[in-house]
């Protein structure tokens, strides 16, 4: 008798871990698949980001270059002008000139001597 009440007792037992070790089999599984979602969905959602910050990196590069471009011409201008204004300057004056181009080769000289 004794020993059928341990039998019992144990095919319970080993009912109950049945139950108990399918459901978490079960949980594990249904875990496995929300987990699956959420990487696909971080996934989608990196890819968006990605392409956005890649558009505006797109944006602001174009507005870079198209600044540079806008400034190089505003430098040629004024190199041009500079240049103009420098000619017309030493037609006017050109003892003044020689005099002045004299005098920064002088300094040179006198601080190359040092």
């Amino acid at each position: 008798m004794t020993y059928s009440l341990f039998h019992s007792s144990r095919s319970r037992r080993n009912g109950t871990f049945h139950n108990l070790e399918s459901g978490i089999e079960e949980q594990i599984e249904a875990l496995r698949d929300e987990l699956a979602e959420l990487t696909r969905l971080v996934s989608k959602s990196s890819r968006h980001q990605g392409d956005k910050i890649r558009g505006q990196a797109s944006a602001g590069y174009e507005e870079l270059l198209g600044r540079s471009e806008d400034l190089l011409r505003e430098l040629q201008q004024g190199y041009e002008r500079g240049a103009t204004e420098m000619r017309a300057t030493v037609r006017k004056h050109p003892l003044a000139t020689i005099g002045a181009a004299a005098a920064v080769g002088l300094a040179i000289a006198f601080l190359a001597r040092r």
